[in-house]
């Protein structure tokens, strides 16, 4: 049966003389312009009288010649305050920067050793912008208000654009799926161990912090999942928040996807007709099935918007959430008793219900700084979130514990590498590397011998090994980490690239090739639209130098095989069997591995820095991993979009604001991008159904890495 108010829509389309119908604020603009071009013009003027004093002056009306010389607001007007010492110093303008002062003191003085001060200044100092001014903080604290200005000057502001440019109004439904550590998660246990957190996040607030500083081994706990399980440890039960505010904010102040809600609420949108898909990305995706039933839940959610809203359903995600998606379109359609996992929908159910699925900045192929995560629990810009939670987790936690942690979040797994060497490169060359190469990023992670100095001209072939290629480098991660890691990847994700048409129809009855792209097709939607927005222009991680250390007492699988870990028996003092050169294989020991931070070699192609090569990309995802599929593997009917689902990109170049600490209206950042103007443009007309106004727009050279992948 059809719906009448998409046949007044599509009849009122057709018409290019008509516009869409007024709303509300617009229909009270016109009124208003009408009465004004009737009325006589009301003249009403204050006039200053010779003692200093005020009258109104409104002729025609029963106000005019009022006295207001009795009015407060208008008493010594003309004066100036006289500033003086004693205001200054009780004022706001003294103790709120000597607030921050005093309490950035006091934390270092409790919680640091001076030896670390000041290289902890330094680093601080590194972050400002080149053209901060003490003096401004000092006297006015002129940036954070410049940047608070600049934030809410566009609180609603794209929304209310293009209600008066193109009538958008409420459309289709939308479901907002975060990305990784973007939902805030709660305690719900009752144990007495963590009966004092019952319902506090432990994940995205304040009490985040207050609980690590206090008891960091309860903390560590409490966020890993069981490593033989993949659920609960004993004794902690942390859940995903629920609802909009789940993910709408990072700690007080840092929004997230607040920017998005509060534009969509100018075109008529509420929590009938947007909602948060918000999940505990520390799961695997089968077990967020398993445990909270979430695909479940997603795909009842979307029934029922449909039904209540009668339009079909967009789903907008960001970063892993794309992952997510990907992963749902294919349950869905799954049937569980055939397969014994799956939502049942049947291979026309995405078509009926999802209208587009919105992919912002979605890590497709993966991020190259998980790899890094996974392997040593670099820090350094390795996990993309609010600046504190990072700040907490590397000042808090060694290397160790923090590769420890990641192990432990079976969800980011999802963000491994995909496709190898025919999408990342091999040794002599990568799709991305830029022309005149020196080096490649090809050659992913390359380990310079401990005793060649880290100067340019002493890093040859002789004194760097291994190069490892993608290939080699994701079995090199995976044969460092502990056992339990490399069960829970083999049993819930595949990384590989499929071509072989029969392979690709069988792995739909595969969950483990669900996350991956290149080896699972897109479902038989032909009416769904899919649009890539993501950002370029950011120097992004790409590939690595790494050392290799000493071994040392670990749970990880020992990685020199067949040698032995020798304690000289007329050596006994000097003996060190938690460290040591060699180890056994029935001795659980694993090798200190690090970035090579000492290695910068300036003017090279692609730039090497502190031990990172750099290339394009949004400050986290190289743009290979968000536009490779979108452009290329996706565009028109392929082998992994056989139903030729219309995918649209859109590129937007990181041109940030210098004074705007999120980088302002035209920002490209992974998670900045979030509050930008273009972004939450886009994202507007698909919910309101005009789509075809989101046009493909490529700025960076994706179209040319694509030519340079192996697709056969």
């Amino acid at each position: 049966m059809s719906d009448p108010s998409s046949s007044s829509r599509a009849s009122g389309s057709t018409n290019g003389s008509q516009r869409p119908s007024k709303n509300l604020r617009q229909r009270f603009k016109h009124q208003l312009e009408e009465l004004g071009d009737k009325e006589e013009e009301l003249s009403v003027k204050l006039k200053r009288r010779e003692d200093g004093h005020f009258k109104l002056l409104a002729p025609g009306t029963p106000f005019d010649e009022i006295d207001l010389s009795e009015s407060t607001f208008f008493k010594h007007h003309d004066e100036t305050p006289k500033k003086t010492w004693s205001k200054w110093l009780f004022g706001r303008k003294f103790f709120f920067p000597a607030g921050i002062i005093l309490g950035l003191s006091l934390a270092v003085f409790f919680m640091k050793d001076f030896g670390e001060l000041q290289a902890d200044l330094v680093e601080m100092w590194a972050t400002m912008p080149s053209n901060f001014d003490v003096s401004d903080l000092i006297s006015n604290l002129t940036l954070v208000d410049d940047a608070r200005k600049a934030l809410k000057s566009r609180d609603f502001a794209v929304g209310e654009k293009l209600q008066d440019e193109h009538g958008l109004e409420k459309n289709h439904p939308i479901i907002l799926i975060p990305g990784i550590v973007s939902t805030g998660l709660e305690s719900w246990s009752t144990e007495p161990v963590a009966r004092t957190f019952f319902r506090k996040r432990l994940w995205g607030t304040s009490t985040m912090i207050r609980a690590v500083v206090t008891n960091k081994e309860r903390w560590l706990q409490a966020l890993s999942v069981d490593p033989d399980t993949g659920l609960d440890p004993p004794g902690f039960k942390i859940r995903a928040a629920q609802g909009l505010d789940a993910a709408s904010e990072f700690i007080q102040g840092y929004w997230i996807w607040q920017k998005i809600v509060e534009n969509l609420a100018m075109l008529g949108y509420d929590t009938n007709s947007m909602d948060m898909a918000a999940y505990d990305w520390r799961l695997s995706y089968y077990n967020l099935e398993v445990r909270d039933s979430y695909f479940s839940r997603l795909k009842a959610r979307i029934e029922i918007m449909r039904k209540h809203n009668g339009r079909k359903v967009v789903l907008c995600s960001h970063s892993m959430g794309g992952t997510l998606v990907l992963y749902f379109l294919k349950w869905v359609e799954m049937q569980p008793d055939a397969n014994g996992f799956g939502g049942g929908g049947g291979p026309a159910w995405v078509d009926e219900n999802i209208e587009s699925w919105i992919n912002v900045a979605g890590s497709l192929l993966g991020v190259s700084k998980a790899m890094t995560a996974f392997l040593s629990g670099e820090m350094r810009d390795t996990v993309d979130m609010n600046p504190v939670g990072s700040w907490v987790l590397e000042k808090f936690f060694s290397r160790k514990e923090r590769a420890k942690l990641f192990r432990r979040w079976p969800g980011a797994s999802s963000m491994w590498v995909k496709g190898g060497n025919r999408i990342w490169g091999n040794t002599e060359m990568a799709p991305d590397d830029p022309a005149n190469a020196t080096d490649t990023h090809g050659r992913f992670l390359s380990f310079r011998h401990p005793e060649v100095t880290s100067d340019e001209r002493n890093l040859t072939a002789s004194n760097v090994s291994p190069n490892l290629t993608m290939n080699e480098a994701s079995a090199y991660v995976l044969t460092h980490t502990p056992l339990h890691f490399q069960k829970m990847v083999q049993t819930n994700y595949s990384y590989g690239f499929e071509t072989d048409q029969e392979q690709l129809e069988a792995n739909d009855n595969d969950h483990r090739k669900w996350t991956n792209p290149l080896e699972v097709k897109l479902p038989a939607a032909p009416k769904m639209k899919i649009f890539c927005l993501y950002g370029h222009g950011k120097e992004t991680e790409r590939s690595y130098w790494y050392m290799q250390g000493e071994y040392e007492q670990d749970e990880s699988n020992p990685d020199a095989r067949g040698q032995e870990a020798i304690c000289e028996a007329d050596n006994l003092e000097g003996c060190n069997n938690q460290t040591t050169s060699r180890t056994p294989l029935d001795f659980p020991l694993a090798r200190q591995q690090w970035i090579d931070t000492a290695v910068s070699v300036p003017g090279a192609i692609p730039e090497v820095r502190s031990g990172v090569k750099f290339g394009d990309g949004d400050g986290t995802i190289p743009v290979v991993s968000l536009g490779a599929m979108c452009v290329k593997g996706w565009k028109g009917k392929t082998r992994w979009n056989p139903s030729g689902i219309e995918v649209v990109t859109q590129e937007y170049k990181h041109s940030p604001e210098s004074f705007d600490l999120r980088g302002g209206a035209l920002t490209a950042d992974h998670v900045d991008i979030l509050g930008a103007s273009p972004l939450n443009s886009a994202i507007l007309k698909i919910a309101a159904g005009q789509g075809h106004l989101v046009k493909q727009q490529i700025g960076s050279d994706i179209m040319e890495y694509v030519d340079r992948m192996d697709w056969d």
